[in-house]
């Protein structure tokens, strides 16, 4: 079956989880996540197979053990592909790529790659380029100073200061943004 977007019914079931965040909700509307979330993710995953690989799909379920927020289920479905990131809420859609958590080899070839005069200042130059289009570019996990050989004064300073890199782009999933049906009784 060919991914045809997600309907109403996906923002609404997220509307209701963020409303009721218990497991008699979601017990209660699990066949909705199944036939109009999670089943319109797994056929967007298939269609982007070919050129980005397999994906999987996110479990909803939230690791409560360690948090003080002990609602038990996630306000998003989620899917991770070789190439990148998706994710679906009552809000927004999002898609996403970039470096995160890599092998201490990568980072070091990374780091050196930004410390580079040429292809430090095409990284600053593609950055800006994607800012400019209102791209999210970001990092993670930003050291308080710069790695071991690397001048905090560098212009490429920031950029190899950080661990993870990412880029993605936000779009409305919410009211607004989907013909929504009339609600009845």
């Amino acid at each position: 079956m060919a991914f045809k977007g997600w309907p109403v019914e996906a923002v609404e079931f997220y509307e209701g989880l963020a409303a009721d965040n218990t497991k008699t909700y979601w017990q209660e509307h699990k066949t909705v996540y199944e036939q109009f979330v999670k089943e319109p993710m797994e056929e967007l995953l298939v269609e982007l197979a070919d050129d980005f690989g397999p994906g999987r799909v996110f479990r909803p379920y939230r690791d409560i053990r360690f948090s003080k927020d002990k609602t038990p289920y996630k306000l998003n479905c989620a899917a991770h592909l070789p190439g990148g990131y998706i994710s679906f809420s009552a809000d927004e859609l999002m898609v996403g790529s970039g470096l995160y958590m890599p092998e201490p080899s990568q980072l070091q070839r990374f780091r050196a790659a930004v410390d580079s005069g040429k292809s430090g200042s095409e990284l600053q130059s593609i950055v800006a380029t994607l800012r400019k289009d209102r791209y999210d570019v970001g990092a993670h996990d930003v050291l308080k100073t710069a790695p071991k050989g690397t001048p905090w004064t560098t212009p490429a300073s920031t950029s190899s200061s950080t661990r993870a890199w990412s880029c993605r782009s936000h779009g409305r999933s919410g009211p607004g943004s989907a013909r929504r049906r009339p609600r009845t009784g």
